[in-house]
Parts: C-alpha cells; sequence; structure tokens
C-alpha cells in the first residue's frame, strides 16, 4: 500500500504530538485537524512544507471531510477523558461516529487507532470500556481500521509514567490495592511510534486488531521497584490491601502525583485489568528491536533531566473560551514597572514562571494554594510544566494553561485551580527602546455567585504581597539576564577583535 497522505486526528496530544514530526521524516503529506492551531505554532517542524493544519473539532463533519479529503490513511489519537469530565465515555463514542462519517467518500483507505490492552475482560473499568467502543465505532466503518491495543506507555511526560515516577520519589512505604500484583507489559513511546509509522508499510496489517507491548511482562509492584532503583533509591516497602479499592487509591494518587483525581481515578480503575498482549502479530508483522521496562524509563528519565519532553500529558485536551471580561462584575489587580533590559530578555523571565523556578517569592503562600487546590481535587501545583525556560500556547504551568502567547509581548494564564469563578493572569511587555521596555502584570477574576465575592476579599490581603513581589522578581531577573547578555556580548567582541603579530 502506497501511503504518501495522512490525517492526524490528535496532533496536539502526547502520542499525536509526537507521530506527527516521525511522518514527516518519512516524506509523508500530514493533515491535521486541530481544535487549536496556535499549540502548534512553536513546534519545531511548525513550517514544514508537508504539514497542512486545520483549524477544527471532531463536532463538525464538513471540517472532517476538508482535512480527509484525499488522504490514504487516517490515525484517530483522540481520548476525551481530560477535557470532557465525568461524561468522557459518551463524549468518546459521539466523536469517533462523526470521524467515520467525515472519512465517507474522502478516498481514505484505512483508519489506524491506539486504544488501550485488557479491554476483553468481564470487568472492565469504565476507561477500558469506552476504549473498546471507540475502537468498535471505528471497525463498522465501511473503511478497514487498524486497532493497535497497548497497556502502559512509558516515556517522558505520559501521565501513567509521571504517576509511577511520582509515587515512587515521594512515598518509601507505600499501602497499595492489590492491583499492583496485576502482569502488565508496559511499551516504551518510541516503540509505539515506531509500529504506528511502520504499520504503512505492512499491508497485512489493514483491518486487524495488534497488541502491542514491551520486552517485559511484569507487575505493578515490581515495575515500581525497578523505578526505584533507576532513580537510584531504595528499595520501596509496598504492602498491597484488599480494601483499597482502585477508586479510593485514585484519591491518594492526585495527593502524590500533577495528575488530578479525574484523570487518576480512570487510569487507577484499568489497572485492576490484566494487560499482556495475548499473541505476538505485531512483532511477526512489523519486526524490530523492543525496549525492555529499565531501558525505557532510563530513556524517560534522561529526557526530564536535560528537559527534552516533546510532549506531555498535561497539554491535550480542549482549551477554554476566553471569557468575556465586560458586563457583570470584574475585579482587577494591574500593577505595572518599567524594566532596564530589552523586552526579549523580561519576556525570557517572565516565561520561567512556575514549575521548579516557582513565582519569585512568598513560596509558602503559593505552596499553600496549591495544596488547598489539591485537597478539592484540582491539579495542584505538582502538575509542573515541561520545559524549565520554553513556553507555549495550550500547555499546562502548575494550576494555570497558557491560553495567550506573543513572543516578547504577551503571556497569559487562564486559572484551572478550583475556584468559584474565572481568574487569570496576564503579563505584557511593552517596548520604550532596545534596552528598557515596561511590564504590565493584570491579574482579572469573575466571580460566580456570593461564594466567588467572598473568595475575593478573602485573598485580597494576600494580593497585596504576591503581586507586587512577583513584579519585583520579573524586574529583577530581566536586569540580570540583560547584564548577562551584555557580558557575553563583550567577551566575543574581545575574543574575535584584531590580533597583534609580531
Amino acid at each position: 500500500m502506497n501511503v504518501s497522505k495522512v490525517l492526524v486526528c490528535g496532533a496536539t496530544g502526547y502520542v499525536g504530538g509526537r507521530l506527527v514530526p516521525r511522518l514527516l521524516e518519512e516524506g509523508i503529506e500530514v493533515r491535521c485537524l486541530v481544535r487549536s492551531p496556535e499549540k502548534m505554532a512553536d513546534l519545531g517542524y511548525h513550517g514544514h512544507p508537508n504539514l497542512t493544519i486545520i483549524e477544527g473539532s471532531l463536532d463538525d463533519e464538513a471540517k472532517i471531510r476538508e482535512a480527509a479529503k484525499d488522504v490514504d490513511a487516517a490515525y484517530y489519537l483522540v481520548h476525551a477523558m481530560i477535557s470532557a469530565g465525568d461524561d468522557y465515555d459518551s463524549r468518546d463514542r459521539e466523536m469517533a461516529r462523526n470521524f467515520i462519517k467525515g472519512l465517507s467518500g474522502s478516498g481514505c483507505q484505512r483508519i489506524l487507532y491506539l486504544g488501550g490492552l485488557g479491554e476483553m475482560g468481564p470487568d472492565l473499568s469504565k476507561h477500558l470500556r469506552s476504549r473498546r467502543a471507540v475502537a468498535e465505532i471505528l471497525q463498522s466503518s465501511e473503511i478497514p481500521a487498524t486497532v493497535f491495543r497497548a497497556a502502559m506507555i512509558i516515556g517522558s511526560g505520559s501521565a501513567s509514567f509521571e504517576i509511577l515516577r511520582y509515587l515512587v520519589d515521594r512515598l518509601p512505604v507505600m499501602i497499595t490495592p492489590k492491583w499492583v500484583k496485576v502482569e502488565t507489559q508496559p511499551i516504551a513511546i518510541r516503540d509505539v511510534l515506531r509500529y504506528l509509522v511502520q504499520c504503512l508499510e505492512v499491508p497485512a496489517t489493514v483491518g486487524r486488531v495488534i497488541d502491542i507491548g514491551g520486552a517485559n511482562i511484569l507487575t505493578y509492584r515490581e515495575m515500581m521497584q525497578v523505578m526505584a532503583a533507576a532513580n537510584g533509591l531504595s528499595r520501596r516497602l509496598i504492602l498491597p490491601v484488599p480494601v483499597l479499592t482502585p477508586r479510593l487509591s485514585s484519591g491518594w494518587i492526585s495527593w502524590v502525583t500533577p495528575v488530578n483525581a479525574s484523570i487518576a481515578r480512570p487510569l487507577a480503575e484499568g489497572l485492576r485489568n490484566r494487560t499482556v498482549c495475548r499473541n505476538d502479530v505485531a512483532t511477526q508483522l512489523m519486526p524490530g528491536p523492543l525496549r525492555g521496562v529499565e531501558e525505557a524509563i532510563h530513556a524517560a528519565l534522561g529526557k526530564l533531566a536535560a528537559g527534552e519532553i516533546e510532549t506531555r500529558w498535561s497539554t491535550a485536551g480542549e482549551m477554554p473560551g476566553d471569557p468575556s471580561w465586560s458586563g457583570g462584575t470584574t475585579f482587577r489587580d494591574e500593577r505595572s514597572a518599567e524594566v532596564a533590559a530589552s523586552s526579549v530578555d523580561t519576556f525570557q523571565a517572565i516565561c520561567r514562571i512556575g514549575g521548579k523556578y516557582g513565582y519569585w517569592g512568598a513560596v509558602w503562600l503559593w505552596a499553600l494554594r496549591g495544596w488547598m487546590d489539591k485537597f478539592v481535587g484540582g491539579p495542584g501545583l505538582r502538575r509542573g510544566r515541561r520545559h524549565p525556560t520554553q513556553i507555549h500556547y495550550g500547555e499546562a504551568v502548575d494550576f494555570w494553561r497558557v491560553n495567550g502567547y506573543q513572543p516578547s509581548e504577551l503571556l497569559r494564564l487562564r486559572a484551572e485551580m478550583k475556584l468559584p469563578g474565572v481568574a487569570e493572569l496576564e503579563f505584557h511587555v511593552d517596548k520604550i527602546s532596545p534596552d528598557r521596555c515596561r511590564v504590565r502584570q493584570v491579574a482579572r477574576f469573575r466571580p460566580r455567585g456570593l461564594l466567588g465575592l467572598a473568595y475575593w476579599y478573602a485573598v485580597l490581603p494576600l494580593h497585596c504581597f504576591v503581586f507586587p513581589t512577583m513584579l519585583k522578581g520579573i524586574k529583577r531577573d530581566a536586569e540580570a539576564l540583560s547584564r548577562d547578555s551584555k557580558a557575553e556580548s563583550e567577551t566575543v567582541q574581545t575574543l574575535s577583535g584584531p590580533q597583534e603579530t609580531g
């Protein structure tokens, strides 16, 4: 089968965001149907001549039809669990039906879908039932579907990997549900991507259900010990108890890890199902090296240490619409400062916000706010950020989401913490001269009801400390970056200057 043009739905997600550049490397034309094209604007492959980005959603059959016209294959890498709340399963089915309707008559010759192992058992979690339902809908199409089924994907930034890493790192002693004794066959993200690309050249994969897994089968308890060793930690004491169910365990997962309860619960419930490949069809049809768990974990940890995370679970999902700040009660806290630095250096300083770097002071207040958010089911501060200094539209930063980004000019963060209202934190950089600029810092809050009003006035005294501290810290860091840039420039000029000869 000669594949020269493909459609990718889910290109801003964890797997899709890594698949697109691999397809481009193979010389394939790629179309991406995405709700928020801005999420892809700063990616290294954004300007690739073989890449076409079409703005639209899986609610719009006309847009699907436009994106799918004359493609040879279409990848369906969409899952509503992150963005649709408790009703994600019905949303999953709705989007899958729209997808196959939009493909009808497009000329597409095959569909490719990545589902989950463990979908065949009698006692499925809601998460795995939803995955199986999507697979069945796609298989009902007149276009043959290749359904890949994988267990835990090990890679820097994946939700399952982040849960495992944080649990092992923070808890030397763990009281766990009995599912830690269940066997699983994790697979490295690199191997998942190899299968997804290689199958295009293997006609025998068309219309098949193919289980994919890594080189090792082991229990979750054994995998935790492998993670501990890879991180240079002592063996963890793991005590399985029958009374602690996956539903209950999702609560403490959300407390200890960056993954909030709404994501942790379906993932934890799915762990009770054995997730091991039922056959070796994948290795027979698409032979190649498979990484073991230890190698996959070391590779993921290496990417984390180097700050080279391509995609992250928290970036996926729908972007909330910008609130209309006109009308109704809207509170503002606006401050500004003149900075003796270029707009580039100043914006670079602002883009360090959150993660390990923090908020330029008031550490205990931000930590307290993070714990409060975790307590009521929000993401808290542990979600962190993908890269310590680089930031892109659509990314998660602690309990914020980047919903406005213009290099050297604007950074806008929308709060995803649990709040009785809508909150944004915005930074404008206005250029005054090549070496001077003004930073405008604006916090907005639109309350919902009396509780929202009470919340604003309760935190107002803290704003009088937090926001000035933040602005002073940005000014300090920007001017330090400016001095470092000038010193480096002077050093280069000195070293490259004319040399005396004798």
